[in-house]
């Protein structure tokens, strides 16, 4: 099937674009067709999620629109970027620049503190100290850290650290963010202000959110919903507006 709905109504365009992707993974003399054939398109400042079973090439997919892996076939654009034409070291550079990552374990340096994981990806980009110090406070606020910038991951709780990871994938003001399973690890009650704090940055920072998930939750607070199995689009359903399927 084709996506073709248009983007939301102003000047911005998708976010991300995807035209008859395919994907298949080699295990010695078995070939694994992972993906097959999907157009996706992900629309500017909006709460995506990609729906389906375990399986169905939601990780894979989501690898590939984050610049982590390569399609076998078909076209990608990230932020008006065919990613495919980017050599790896390029393709590393623009991911850095405009994809925040967010996973369900975390990933915070244990030996930093919220300040400090915050402000890693603006160390490893070469930001000045002032720019640096101007905008990890403002996303410790922003996440709701203003007064836990000193403490290390160990010293937080689950959603702090998740909060953490927020701030970090927003810290060079990226284009688009992707979540595996963001809530997974948390109660219902931490989960729903998780996800009530990655709405507000939606809407603050104007930038779309890619998920995947089973939360309820997540789902029922999404503004798009992709629903993948075996490796294909089965449908997309966009908040009023019918069913793109």
């Amino acid at each position: 099937m084709t996506d073709q709905t248009t983007s939301q109504s102003g000047a911005q365009g998708p976010v991300a674009v995807l035209t008859q992707v395919e994907k298949t993974y080699h295990m010695d003399s078995i070939s694994v067709p992972v993906i097959k054939g999907v157009d996706i398109l992900v629309r500017h400042a909006c709460f995506t999620v990609l729906l389906g079973p375990s399986g169905s090439g939601k990780t894979t997919l989501l690898n590939m629109i984050g610049c982590i892996d390569r399609p076998d076939n078909g076209e990608i654009i990230v932020a008006d970027c065919k990613v495919g034409d980017l050599s790896d070291d390029d393709l590393s550079d623009f991911r850095a620049k405009n994809i925040g990552f967010i996973f369900q374990n975390f990933n915070l340096l244990p030996v930093l503190s919220a300040y400090e994981n915050i402000e890693y990806p603006l160390l490893l980009a070469g930001a000045s100290a002032k720019k640096r110090g101007d905008r990890v406070p403002k996303l410790l606020d922003a996440v709701g850290l203003g007064d836990k910038a000193k403490n290390l991951p160990g010293q937080l709780s689950g959603g702090q650290r998740q909060r953490v990871a927020i701030g970090r994938a927003l810290a060079r003001q990226p284009k688009l963010v992707i979540a595996d399973e963001p809530t997974a690890n948390l109660d219902s009650q931490t989960g729903a202000a998780i996800l009530n704090l990655m709405r507000r940055m939606v809407e603050r920072y104007q930038i779309s959110f890619l998920f995947s998930s089973h939360d309820p939750e997540v789902i029922k607070a999404a503004d798009d919903t992709i629903f993948l199995k075996d490796g294909t689009i089965r449908g997309i359903r966009r908040k009023g507006q019918e069913d793109a399927a």
